[in-house]
């Protein structure tokens, strides 16, 4: 009997011993559970205040863009909350500084800001830093107010290859195959196809032949239309003050030494040798009331430096325009040009047959095109390594809308120079936008 009893209260004693470490472990998770909940809680707490910091902070950014906009001009110099102060949003404040940067590499029009926007929320703070500058045509590979010249449809078509940003004021006309690497976009909300009306999806709804364009990063439908300027104000005034201001039909020669040799009879010069203007400026304007004589700017060459020329005419083109040191070769070059005509910019049509333009065009009125376009035999191909402004999209060429043949002129080879996102040439027209160059958190 005893050794009945001694088993029997060691089974409860054991009970008891198992019955405590298990109410143990049950307060230890039970602890441990509380300890989790709370902490993630608090992590909740602590993200939701972030996130909402963050938020805000955003808001500032986007509030100093649009007071940036309806500013008469770029301001100059620098501002805290130009507003009136620290504004309330959301439970949370926001407070901004923006600092002057100063013109772009001496540009003359584009002036570049650092917007810092601190957004305050639940004792937490989130520093926003969005760098900007005044948006400017050079920024575009390929822009036009209309994809149009005289009334008749120009179009993108299968040998076309454009590998920057692109923007139309109207729609694209699209035959065949064309290429656009980058962002692509348009006022309309359509495309024009020259082949049985597919649309933008690509699904075919007829016989071939089709049209298919490679939009590599899309379309951008219904963009905000930007008003092309008519004259090249910025330009005339450099020319005016402390560059070269020329009457009458000039002609440049660029050579890759620096220099330029410049014919114009106003002037009584005859191919002078005379070094680029001290700041980047030339232009040539009508010798009389009207433009009755001339007002026509010839140019060719090979540019060592930096240089924006302009007319108020047109612009011709007869050679190769080039320069001395090829920035996609060397990143480092500095050499840049800028040609903005107030009328055509027109490669002349015994121009070689194959033929380099480097720079940033621009056609205020109205194209950039090739004379005599229509003319056969085909010539070769026509390289752009920069960007083409124009109000009206001009021909280069043309093909046989059966075969898809070209007929005459040039194919089109045309390149970006991403140096002109963040430096523009000099005195190019602005959008009198802003445009984002980079941003990051403090």
């Amino acid at each position: 009997m005893k050794r009945t009893g001694l088993r029997f209260g060691g089974q409860k004693g054991a009970a008891l011993i198992i019955a405590s470490l298990a109410i143990t472990v049950l307060l230890v998770w039970s602890g441990a559970f509380v300890t989790v909940s709370m902490n993630q809680n608090l992590a909740a707490d602590i993200f939701k205040r972030q996130t909402q910091a963050f938020n805000i902070a955003e808001s500032g950014l986007d509030h100093t863009i649009t007071w940036l906009r309806v500013q008469p001009s770029p301001p100059v110099g620098n501002y805290t909350n130009p507003w009136g102060g620290v504004q309330n949003l959301g439970g949370g404040t926001y407070s901004v500084v923006i600092t002057d940067l100063g013109l772009v590499g001496g540009s003359g029009s584009t002036r570049r800001y650092k917007i810092t926007s601190t957004g305050s929320y639940g004792g937490i703070n989130r520093i926003m830093t969005n760098y900007v500058q005044v948006d400017n045509y050079a920024r575009y590979l390929w822009f036009t107010d209309k994809e149009v010249f005289g009334g008749t449809n120009v179009w993108f078509w299968t040998q076309d290859r454009i590998n920057g940003p692109t923007y139309t004021n109207g729609h694209f006309n699209i035959a065949g195959n064309p290429v656009f690497e980058s962002e692509a976009r348009s006022v309309d909300d359509y495309i024009r196809f020259y082949n049985n009306g597919n649309n933008i999806n690509l699904q075919q709804t007829a016989n071939p032949p089709y049209d298919l364009p490679d939009f590599q990063q899309g379309v951008d439908f219904g963009a905000e239309p930007i008003t092309m300027p008519s004259q090249a104000l910025n330009l005339r005034s450099a020319a005016s003050n402390g560059g070269l201001y020329l009457q009458g039909n000039s002609t440049v020669v660029l050579n890759n030494d620096g220099t330029m040799n410049v014919t114009n009879a106003k002037k009584g010069w005859v191919n002078r040798n005379m070094p680029l203007p001290a700041n980047g400026a030339l232009f040539v304007a009508c010798d009389g009331s009207r433009c009755r004589n001339g007002g026509s700017l010839t140019i060719f060459g090979t540019l060592n430096g930096q240089l924006t020329v302009g007319s108020e005419r047109d612009t011709i083109i007869t050679n190769n325009l080039l320069y001395a040191d090829d920035p996609r070769i060397n990143p480092h070059s500095d050499d840049m040009l800028g040609i903005i005509s107030e009328g055509d910019v027109v490669i002349d049509d015994h121009a070689p047959y194959n033929l380099e333009i480097d720079g940033c065009i621009m056609a205020m009125d109205t194209s950039f095109m090739l004379e005599n376009y229509w003319v056969g035999p085909p010539k070769g191909t026509l390289t752009v390594y920069g960007g083409i402004i124009q109000d009206e999209r001009g021909p280069v060429g043309t093909f046989n809308g059966k075969t898809g043949q070209k007929v005459s002129g040039y194919s089109k080879n045309y390149s970006y120079d991403s140096r002109f996102l963040g430096s523009p040439p000099l005195f190019m027209p602005t959008t009198e936008d802003y445009v984002t160059l980079s941003w990051e958190e403090d």
